[in-house]
C-alpha cells in the first residue's frame, strides 16, 4: 500500500523539479539569446529628418525637443522665434542626454553637470569636446508654420 501512495508523490516531485529545472536554464538562455541577437534599430538611411513645425507646443513653452535622427538623439533648440539650432543630444562624456535650460540660455547635462553654450561648445564640467553640430532648415509652405527639417553639417 504504501508503494502505491508514493507514485503520485514522487511523480509530482519529479515534475517539479524537472519544470523548476527547465525555468532555471530557460533564464540563462534567454539574456544569452536576447544578446546574441540584439533588437533591430533604424538608421538613417537619408541625411535629413523632419522634426516637426514651428508652432509645436515643446518648441514653444520648453524651448527645445529631443528628435530621433536613425538611431541618434539630436536636441533642437529655438533660439529665437526665427533662429533654431540642433546638436548631438548625447553628452561627449559618458553619453547621457543632455537637455536645454531656457532660463541660463545653455544645453546642460544632469548627469554630471556638462554645460555648454548655444554653440555646442563645452564651457563647464568634464565634457571633454564639444556637440556635434547638424544643420537646421526652415521649409515655409504658404500660410502654415514653418516644417524644420534637421539635416548632417
Amino acid at each position: 500500500m504504501e508503494a502505491l501512495e508514493s507514485r503520485p508523490r514522487r511523480r509530482f516531485l519529479n515534475y517539479f523539479l524537472g519544470s523548476s529545472l527547465g525555468a532555471v536554464v530557460v533564464s540563462f538562455l534567454y539574456p544569452v539569446i536576447r544578446f546574441a541577437s540584439p533588437p533591430l534599430i533604424p538608421e538613417a538611411t537619408t541625411n535629413q529628418v523632419e522634426a516637426g513645425d514651428t508652432s509645436d507646443p515643446l518648441l514653444m513653452t520648453k524651448g527645445f525637443k529631443i528628435v530621433r535622427f536613425g538611431a541618434e538623439p539630436v536636441i533642437l533648440l529655438k533660439v529665437t522665434d526665427t533662429e533654431y539650432r540642433a546638436f548631438s543630444a548625447t553628452c561627449t562624456h559618458l553619453d547621457c542626454i543632455v537637455g536645454y535650460q531656457k532660463e541660463r540660455t545653455r544645453i546642460f547635462c544632469n548627469c554630471h553637470g556638462g554645460a555648454y553654450d548655444l554653440n555646442g561648445r563645452n564651457v563647464s564640467g568634464p565634457p571633454p569636446r564639444p556637440l556635434t553640430a547638424y544643420k537646421v532648415n526652415l521649409l515655409a509652405k504658404g500660410s502654415e508654420p514653418a516644417k524644420i527639417v534637421v539635416s548632417k553639417a
